[in-house]
């Protein structure tokens, strides 16, 4: 008996069930023997099986002989491809492969491979039943073959292009034999399959290559006839005759034109010496000339006998007469002779200019031949194209041809393939693995034994106990009042006094004392005037448009903790909200952030923070804040203008940013407010008339147009216009 009702609440008794598997330890020890026992057994009684492996390696391989650019188109082909190698593999477990392995090493006679002849007796049994198809039914070859697959395995090494054979079998000789038989037969197989190619190659390649020769035997004969027929004879393998005529003629007419230019030149200089009296024995002609130089050394010499003369006769004397009309007839003869040179030059410039006009005829007419010759040559290029095609044509089908005439033999086409590792005979069965099928058996024997005797105890209810809920329910109460007692007590205090919503961020805090002494004062704040509350504030911030909001604490950290109360009042109305601790104590900072020596503000500011680190959650709302931070102030401010790009930053992110910035000026507040839609709100726990007047007026002057004053819970919007 149990002793459990049947409409009790039961639970499992843990204790029981181990107590029950102990008690029973010494049957369960021996079942767990005795399974072991039967394990061992069993694989003593087992037949070995021995497994041995081969590696193949699929790469791309040419004979010795094969030329660089052969080699690299080979390796360029698709036998780095991942499905070539899945090919490889169900090649090697082709029906034809393995008919070949299996006839080779003659394994139909081998009993392993034909259990079939003699079936056990439970395989007859199942086959009477019809429960299994009777496999001497299938031909021999057949079950040869299933027998041989069964005991096979080919696969792809991952990541590689190797290919393992592996073949289990009870004679470790065979296991051995097979694996590297079927490599061999494959590396056959494949090398087979390239002589077989080359071979189809050379048979289809003759028939081609003659009737490309023939091909191009008649494109190059039309060629010389189409070139005979129509006089575009070649001159220097490249240009034709007629065009070589005319770039002869052009030559020649330029050479001809030259010496024309030249001629003209020289009887216009030998004319200017004659004209101006000027002394014609510097020209070029003239000195040239044989009877010139006759002439001048006749005048030289009449000229040294008269000046000798001059110095012991006069001048009247008939010596001196006759030397001197001697040097006279000299310097005409001289003159004549130039006058002859003259005609000269002119005769060769008027023959030149005849050459010339000669030679423009001939190049008129040898451009219009060359004109025909172009359009002739249209022609004669395409039938060149024809025999130049065919004729590379033939240059590569008579390369091929001596490839694969060249790989005629089984040496010269290796296959795409190598053996890396050869299978050996192995020493040690693959299967039964004594020692762990002996510990697996004894593990799981213990295993069921302790759960069988488990579901005993259950099933017999020893090991289920009522449940008894009200200790249990008294226990965990108390339990729980211990835990939360320490911390309650603050909580329900303050839910019992009636205190404004900034009083909830002071729980907890050391200085509850200062905190609660600023609260109460603002508590004494008057209410019937409702345009000045916090929540007005607050109702006015949501339905403006600007993203930005600068509150100024005259007074100190009694309008700071007022700015906390906006914060936490605009965060409860659904607002994305963040505080900004700029003041110089640090006060929001106390009353909102759950670790005082939190990162914040002037940590980012001197670049000790990162600006993600520096956003932290309002203890006490979904409002978030920047702290004061932890580095110097002064330093921080330094940097100050840095704080344009955090505010577009936190505006982009947050529907409205307030910057919290105690006692600041008007100047300090520009500075964070240039070209900005902004709001000014001034945090007055106390109005005093004297000091809202100067801060309006203050800000007027700065062109703010919009201010709102908010005194501790109670505030109104005042904008510089109606303070005017």
């Amino acid at each position: 008996m149990s002793g459990v009702a049947r409409d009790q609440d039961v639970d499992i008794d843990l204790g029981q069930l181990v107590r029950a598997v102990w008690a029973r330890r010494l049957r369960i020890l021996a079942i767990t023997l005795a399974g072991a026992g039967i394990a061992f057994t069993g694989a003593k009684i087992m037949s070995p099986q021995y497994r041995s492996e081969t590696r193949i390696l699929i790469e791309p391989r040419a004979p010795a002989f094969a030329s660089t650019q052969q080699v690299n188109d080979a390796g360029a082909g698709p036998l780095m491809d991942e499905l070539n190698i899945a090919s490889q593999v169900q090649l090697l477990q082709s029906a034809d492969l393995l008919k070949k392995v299996i006839n080779d090493l003659k394994l139909y006679n081998l009993p392993e491979f034909d259990d079939a002849a003699n079936g056990s007796a439970m395989s007859s049994i199942m086959v009477k039943l019809h429960l299994k198809k009777n496999p001497m039914e299938n031909p021999p070859e057949e079950r040869v073959i299933d027998a041989f697959v069964e005991r096979l395995q080919v696969y792809q090494v991952p990541g590689s292009r190797v290919i393992g054979i592996s073949f289990t079998s009870k004679d470790p000789k065979l296991a051995a034999a097979i694996p590297n038989a079927m490599a061999n037969v494959y590396l056959s197989t494949q090398s087979g399959a390239k002589l077989d190619s080359n071979s189809e190659a050379t048979r289809w390649l003759e028939p081609e290559i003659e009737g490309l020769r023939r091909k191009v035997s008649e494109a190059e004969k039309k060629v010389a006839e189409y070139r005979t027929s129509h006089g575009l004879l070649q001159t220097n393998g490249t240009t034709t005759f007629p065009a070589q005529q005319l770039n002869d003629i052009s030559a020649e007419l330029t050479r001809v034109r030259g010496d024309k230019a030249n001629a003209e030149a020289r009887a216009q200089a030998v004319r200017n010496a004659l004209s101006s009296g000027e002394a014609s024995d510097t020209l070029p002609d003239i000195m040239s000339s044989q009877a010139i130089q006759r002439l001048k050394a006749t005048e030289s010499g009449l000229q040294s006998q008269i000046s000798d003369l001059q110095t012991s006769l006069l001048n009247n004397h008939p010596r001196l007469k006759s030397l001197r009309a001697q040097l006279a007839d000299i310097r005409t003869q001289i003159r004549q002779e130039t006058q002859k040179i003259l005609t000269s030059i002119e005769n060769e410039s008027k023959v030149a200019d005849l050459r010339a006009s000669e030679l423009e005829r001939q190049s008129d007419t040898v451009q219009a031949n060359s004109a025909r010759a172009g359009e002739d040559e249209v022609g004669l290029n395409a039938l060149e194209r024809e025999a130049t095609a065919q004729r590379q044509l033939l240059e590569t089908y008579l390369v091929r041809y001596r490839e694969a005439a060249s790989r005629a033999d089984s040496n010269s086409s290796p296959a795409d393939a190598r053996i890396v590792s050869k299978a050996i005979e192995p020493v040690d069965p693959y299967f039964p693995k004594v020692v762990p099928i002996v510990v697996v058996a004894a593990v799981a024997t213990l295993i069921l034994s302790a759960i069988v005797t488990m579901l005993a105890e259950l099933f017999s209810g020893r090991a289920l106990r009522p449940v008894d809920a009200a200790p249990e329910t008294i226990e965990a109460e108390t339990l729980v009042e211990e835990r939360v007692a320490p911390q309650a007590a603050p909580v329900v205090s303050a839910v019992r006094k009636p205190i404004q919503p900034s009083m909830l961020a002071i729980v907890g805090d050391e200085d509850e004392k200062d905190v609660i002494e600023d609260t109460e004062a603002a508590e004494k704040l008057p209410e019937d005037d409702n345009e000045f509350s916090v929540a007005s504030v607050a109702d006015y911030l949501t339905g403006s448009r600007a993203p930005l909001a600068i509150a100024i604490s005259p007074t100190g950290d009694n309008g700071s903790a007022a700015t906390v109360l906006l914060t936490r009042m605009l965060a409860d109305a659904g607002r994305r909200v963040i505080l900004i601790d700029m003041t110089g104590s640090g006060y929001p900072t106390e009353l909102m952030a759950e670790d005082q020596a939190a990162p914040g503000v002037t940590d980012l500011l001197c670049g000790e923070a990162a600006f993600g680190d520096t956003i932290h959650s309002d203890r006490l709302s979904l409002a978030h804040v920047i702290p004061q931070g932890q580095s110097d102030v002064r330093r921080a401010m330094r940097g100050v203008d840095r704080l344009s790009l955090l505010l577009d930053a936190l505006a982009a992110a947050y529907d409205l940013v307030v910057v919290e910035c105690g006692s600041a000026d008007v100047a300090g507040v520009s500075r964070l407010t240039r070209s900005r839609d902004v709001e000014i709100i001034l945090s007055l726990p106390e109005i005093e008339e004297t000091i809202f007047v100067t801060l309006m007026t203050e800000f007027q002057a700065a062109g703010y147009e919009r201010v709102v004053l908010m005194s501790g819970g109670e505030v109104a919007e005042q904008t510089l216009g109606r303070a005017a």
